[in-house]
């Protein structure tokens, strides 16, 4: 029987750990760390919460009520709604009824984006499980829906998270001067689109779906704000090396190659900025040749910053065009176009100056570049549809475009439900149909082959942690005995008292406390 230890419980909880001041640099530049640590490797994550609903019965089902109903066949398993799974993910049912998916860590963007797909299959089997038990009760044609979205028909929001493992050198006004600007206007090719109902454009379509509900840069609340970055102080690492780098802004994408495009072009932002941060503190002048500063001696994106951050993600949210004027904190204006060309150069830049360093040239790291430098094309020259195989905001409007042609050629338009409902289908794990037909039809690109997903759904990610995670998982679950998991420990509770820190996201071989715990599972399994 499995427990989950709670923040207040985990030794390296937020309360107990020293934090770092937003202003408090003077530890950046003094920390001995930069030398501890392989340049600009890193750990990817992803959390998602997920949606539900119910059509077709013959009474209303409260989401509660499926949500509890979907988590079953786990709370039957592991007497919990709050779980890890045999891949090295947790899957929990989150506040508000939402099911929410954390990938295991991942080394590689695209251990990640397979950890993300797995998360779809895993959710999509839990709801056909659930509306086969529901459709006994409530009727044949009870369907229940599962949608990796952020808005729901009553406008309320639910996240997709990004984790980065970061650097603790990098000091938090780094982030907030130099990447938030990115984050912002990455809206361009990472926006899951929206049909709002109001705004700028045609039908109130929006590009992104957070832009509306996100009230602050960075900031350490959850509830009295929602920021684009969350800075609450919880690596699950050691906390004197790194910090983990919470991102709140993105959308939920259903394209894998925009989920790809969204956490790649971020780690290649961060190793820029990692990089200009070891520089100064070690007083490296080749990379200070690479990493100019700007004018006011901040890190080589600080001229970007933003004067209203909230604002101009909203202004992008609504331009499909990118060429907005946007206004920056040091003065004058520059659009979301021109400030993506502008991180573009630096990264390419960056790129080409440490093509030996596998964390940074790894073997995409070309088609990232030049699908980045291919919507920034497209848009500038206002060829938006070109962008509909991969950009989940494009592909979501040229269908609207298309189906309200063919309605106008029929005489009549499609109404405000008849949008809403395909803004939904769209985002269906379970019994949307829309999406599937275009991944069906090869209008949508795969990063994933079925055999992919199948090997993230069972195994967890290569050269990390999560492995042993698993391998204590898959090993305790044929016992009787209790025990408690959490991302940095496992532990035996009864009739045996062993625990076993994994404080190293990167390593993938047990520590003495873990093999000594997996001997007593081998051998209560054997005996």
């Amino acid at each position: 029987m499995p427990q989950l230890r709670t923040s207040s419980t985990d030794p390296h909880s937020a309360s107990q750990r020293r934090r770092t001041p937003l202003a408090a640099t003077s530890r950046v530049t003094r920390h001995a760390g930069w030398s501890q640590i392989p340049h600009y490797s890193r750990i990817f994550g992803i959390e998602t919460e997920y949606g539900v609903a119910v059509t077709g019965a013959n009474q209303p089902i409260a989401a509660t009520q499926v949500a509890m109903e979907m988590f079953k066949p786990v709370v039957s398993r592991d007497r919990s709604t709050n779980t890890y799974m045999d891949n090295g993910s947790r899957l929990y049912l989150d506040v508000g009824s939402h099911p929410e998916y954390a990938t295991a860590e991942s080394r590689t963007v695209l251990e990640a984006v397979a950890q993300d797909a797995a998360g779809e299959q895993i959710m999509a089997r839990l709801a056909q499980s659930c509306q086969q038990r529901l459709a006994t009760q409530y009727g044949e044609h009870t369907r229940v829906h599962v949608f990796k979205n952020n808005v729901d028909s009553q406008g309320h929001s639910f996240g997709c998270h990004e984790n980065y493992l970061l650097r603790r050198q990098v000091p938090l006004r780094a982030i907030e001067h130099e990447l938030i600007p990115f984050l912002v206007t990455r809206s361009l090719y990472t926006g899951a689109g929206r049909v709002s109902g109001s705004g700028k454009n045609a039908y109130g379509f929006e590009l992104t779906q957070r832009a509306d509900f996100l009230d602050d840069a960075i900031s350490s609340a959850t509830t009295r704000v929602r920021p684009m970055v969350n800075t609450r102080d919880e690596p699950h690492a050691d906390s004197d090396l790194f910090r983990r780098l919470h991102v709140i802004v993105g959308d939920s994408n259903r394209s894998q190659v925009a989920t790809w495009m969204k956490l790649a072009t971020t780690h290649l932002v961060l190793c820029v900025i990692e990089a200009a941060c070891r520089a100064r503190a070690l007083g490296e002048s080749s990379e200070q040749d690479v990493l100019r500063t700007d004018i006011a001696g901040d890190g080589p994106f600080a001229h970007l910053q933003l004067a209203n951050p909230t604002e101009a993600l909203r202004q992008v949210s609504q331009d499909i065009t990118g060429t907005a004027p946007l206004a920056l904190a040091h003065g004058g204006s520059m659009s979301a176009l021109a400030i993506q060309r502008e991180y573009l150069r630096v990264v390419r830049d960056f790129v080409r100056g440490h093509s030996e360093d596998t964390n940074i040239a790894f073997p995409q790291v070309q088609r990232v570049l030049e699908h980045w430098q291919l919507v920034l094309d497209a848009l500038a020259s206002g060829r938006w549809q070109y962008l509909s195989s991969w950009v989940d905001w494009a592909c979501k409007l040229r269908i609207i475009e298309g189906l309200q042609h063919r309605a106008k050629q029929q005489g009549h338009t499609l109404n405000a439900d008849q949008l809403q409902q395909l803004d939904l289908d769209y985002h269906d794990v379970a019994n949307g149909t829309i999406f599937s037909k275009l991944v069906s039809s090869g209008q949508m690109e795969v990063l994933m082959q079925d055999a992919d997903v199948q090997q993230a759904l069972h195994h967890a990610p290569r050269g990390t942690r999560a492995q042993l995670r698993a391998q204590f998982l898959q090993a305790v679950r044929h016992t009787d005995m209790r025990y408690s998991v959490d991302w940095t420990h496992v532990q035996l509770q009864e009739p045996y008292s062993m625990q076993a820190q994994l404080l190293d996201p990167f390593n993938a071989q047990p520590t003495a406390q873990l093999s000594a715990i997996m001997d007593v599972l081998t051998g209560k399994q054997h005996g």
